[in-house]
C-alpha cells in the first residue's frame, strides 16, 4: 500500500518503530494449528486468508482501531496523506461522465473503501468546484470490516457528505468501480521453480513441537497454479520463489459484474509477469506492521497486514475475460500528473483559507504521491465497459 516499497523501517512522527513486533493473536494461532493437525499442511493462499480476513480475529476485521492505514496505524495510503488524490481522482470522474452522457445515477462502488479518505477526497473536490456530478454520484463503500464501515460512516458525517452514500448492492449501474491498494492484500499462493524446471508449492506446516509454525515444500495443491505460469510464459529458476494470486480472477469478474458502463480503476504495486517473475525479483511478499516492513508472515499472526505485489499481466487477463477494454497502462505519478494534480497543489497554495502549515503538508503529501521510489511507481490500470 502506500508508502509500501522496500526501504526498511518508516519515519513517521509520534511512533516508536523501534518497538518489537506483538505476539500472534492466540485464537488465529489455534485455528490455523487445529486445521492443520486435521487436514495436514495449508496452503499459504489458506493462511494468509486466516491471517486477514478470520471473522473474529482476522487483521482486516477484528475490532481494533489502531490497525490498517493512517499515521497511527500500520502504512499510510496516498488518499490518507492528503485529500488532494481524491480532488484528483475526482477530474478523472467528471471526464468518464460526461463521455458516458452524464448518467444518472452515477455509481462509485469502492473495495476496500477503509477510513473513508478515498470517498470524502472524491466528494470534496467535487464539491469545492460544484461539479454537477455530485448530484448524480451514489458513493457504495465495499468492506469486510464493521471497523472500518464506522470508520468510513465517521468521516462522511464529519465532512457533511452523508447524502451521496447509499449501502451496497450490486444492481447494474454506469459508474466507476475503485480498488486502491486492495488487490495486493488478496491472498496468495507461494510457490518455487523445481530442479526439473516444474513448480514446488511451500505450504505453511507445524515443526516437530506441534507448535511452532513453519513453511514446507511439496507438489501444487492445484494444477490452477503452473497453467498461470504456462498462460504467461513464466518458468521459475531452481529454487526462485514467487507469489501466485488465484483469486484475482474471481475478484475481477465479481466487482465488475454491476458495472453496466464506465470503468473499473486499479491502483497498487505490482508488474508485468515478465517482469514480476524474474529471478532477480524474487518473493515480494512482505509483513507490515507500525510503518515498518519485514518479511517474516509466521510472526504477530493477525496483528500485521501482508501483501505481495499484483501480477498486472493476470489482472489484464481476468478484466478481458469479464468483458471489460483495457484502456490506461500507466504510472500513478503520470497519472496524477495528466489529471492536473500540480494545477490543484498551486490552486490550493493561492486559496486564502490556506494557512503556510497546511500548505506545506500538502505539497509533502503531493512530492510522495509523484516520487516513482514511494507511490509514484504504483501502476494504474483502467479498464472500460
Amino acid at each position: 500500500m502506500s508508502d509500501r516499497i522496500e526501504t526498511g523501517v518508516r519515519r513517521v512522527a509520534g511512533l516508536d518503530l523501534a518497538e518489537p513486533l506483538p505476539e500472534s493473536d492466540p485464537r488465529l494461532l489455534e485455528r490455523i494449528r487445529d486445521e492443520i493437525r486435521a487436514s495436514g499442511p495449508m496452503t499459504f493462499a489458506r493462511f494468509m486468508d486466516i491471517a486477514l480476513y478470520d471473522r473474529e480475529a482476522g487483521y482486516y476485521t477484528e475490532d481494533r482501531e489502531e490497525r490498517g492505514p493512517g499515521r497511527s496505524g500500520d502504512f499510510l495510503t496516498a488518499p490518507e496523506g492528503h485529500p488532494i488524490f481524491g480532488w484528483t481522482i475526482a477530474r478523472r470522474l467528471e471526464t468518464l461522465w460526461a463521455d458516458l452522457d452524464r448518467p444518472d445515477p452515477f455509481v462509485i462502488r469502492e473495495h476496500g473503501a477503509g477510513s473513508g479518505a478515498l470517498a470524502v477526497g472524491i466528494l470534496v473536490g467535487l464539491r469545492r468546484k460544484a461539479s454537477p456530478l455530485l448530484d448524480a454520484i451514489r458513493y457504495q463503500a465495499i468492506d469486510v470490516s464493521p471497523r472500518t464501515a464506522r470508520a468510513f460512516e465517521r468521516a462522511v458525517d464529519v465532512a457533511g457528505l452523508r447524502r451521496f452514500i447509499e449501502p451496497a448492492d450490486d444492481r447494474p449501474a454506469p459508474g466507476t468501480v475503485l480498488a486502491n491498494e486492495l488487490l495486493d492484500a488478496l491472498p496468495v499462493h507461494r510457490v518455487e521453480g523445481a530442479a526439473d524446471g516444474g513448480l514446488l508449492e511451500r505450504f505453511v506446516t507445524t515443526a516437530t513441537d506441534g507448535e511452532t509454525l513453519a513453511t514446507e515444500v511439496g507438489p501444487p495443491s492445484t494444477p490452477a497454479l503452473a497453467a498461470r505460469f504456462a498462460t504467461e510464459g513464466v518458468r521459475l529458476a531452481p529454487g526462485q520463489q514467487a507469489e501466485i494470486c488465484l483469486l484475482l480472477d474471481t475478484w475481477v469478474a465479481w466487482a465488475s459484474a454491476p458495472l453496466l458502463r464506465g470503468l473499473l480503476l486499479v491502483i497498487d504495486y505490482g508488474a508485468d509477469a515478465a517482469d514480476l517473475y524474474t529471478p532477480a525479483r524474487g518473493t515480494t511478499l512482505r509483513a507490515y506492521h507500525r510503518h515498518r516492513v519485514h518479511a517474516d508472515p509466521l510472526v504477530a499472526i493477525g496483528r500485521q497486514d501482508l501483501t505481495a505485489h499484483v501480477d498486472l499481466t493476470a489482472l489484464e487477463r481476468a478484466a478481458t475475460e469479464a468483458g471489460l477494454t483495457p484502456l490506461t497502462r500507466i504510472t500513478q505519478a503520470q497519472y496524477l500528473a495528466d489529471l492536473g494534480l500540480g494545477e490543484l497543489l498551486v490552486g490550493l497554495q493561492s486559496d486564502p483559507a490556506t494557512t503556510l502549515e497546511s500548505y506545506l503538508a500538502a505539497r509533502s503529501a503531493v512530492v510522495r504521491m509523484l516520487d516513482p521510489r514511494a507511490t509514484g511507481g504504483f501502476a494504474v490500470r483502467e479498464f472500460r465497459r
